[in-house]
């Protein structure tokens, strides 16, 4: 019994030595860490479903200010592929990832350090301030890549832009347009990520602390609590 009990005593102190090891999330390198690995996650998502994406830009801009019956995305992807080819499901390929990992960087990276900034200025972390922190890191990473979500839609939408490219359609935009209208649909983007990203990552970082409160207090070395 002994034996069991300083063998339970000693992973759980191994365990606890690994957790302590572990960057803040709130350091600087802490932040960095998640930038990284959330944003070369959602790329290569991205890069994965980026002909869905393509097929849902057409979808929603199909007959723009017309009347007419509607395509649906099995008949639209058989018109693009006969009419453009397979080289035009990933039209906007470039913009897309470069979006991803600054968006998914950004939305991660900027969620712990916000999170810790209102446990500093409040002395609370309750599930308010983490939804609070979450819509201001989705809305802060959404604002941001918003031009580069504008330079993907145009490239998706057009593959006769296949052949000027992203900087030189960047530009295009930039002297025909001008700049603001790189940040076109910014407020109901940015809205949309602040209340995605603050009900994901609230509700999963809640469930996560409430877990281990709860194995906490049924631990039979650390009591109730």
């Amino acid at each position: 019994m002994d034996g069991n009990s300083s063998s339970r005593n000693s992973s759980l102190s191994g365990a606890f030595k690994f957790n302590e090891k572990r960057i803040p999330a709130s350091s600087p390198s802490g932040a960095l860490y998640h930038f990284g690995t959330s944003g070369i996650s959602v790329a290569v998502a991205t890069g994965l479903t980026h002909p869905l994406d393509v097929l849902k830009v057409r979808l929603q801009m199909q007959l723009v200010g017309q009347r007419g019956p509607l395509i649906g995305m099995g008949p639209l992807f058989v018109q693009v592929m006969k009419n453009e080819g397979p080289k035009s499901l990933y039209l906007g390929l470039t913009p897309a990832l470069t979006r991803s990992l600054l968006y998914g960087g950004l939305r991660l990276g900027l969620y712990e350090p916000s999170k810790y900034a209102c446990d500093r200025a409040f002395g609370s972390n309750n599930i308010l301030f983490k939804i609070a922190s979450g819509a201001f890191s989705g809305a802060i990473s959404t604002a941001v890549t918003n031009p580069v979500e504008v330079l993907k839609v145009r490239l998706q939408m057009n593959s006769d832009l296949r052949q000027r490219g992203p900087i030189a359609e960047m530009r295009r935009i930039v002297s025909k347009e001008g700049i603001g209208a790189l940040w076109k649909g910014v407020g109901p983007a940015s809205v949309r990520a602040a209340a995605l990203t603050a009900s994901q990552l609230a509700t999963y970082d809640e469930s996560k602390q409430l877990k281990y409160n709860s194995w906490l207090g049924e631990h039979p070395y650390y009591g109730t609590h």
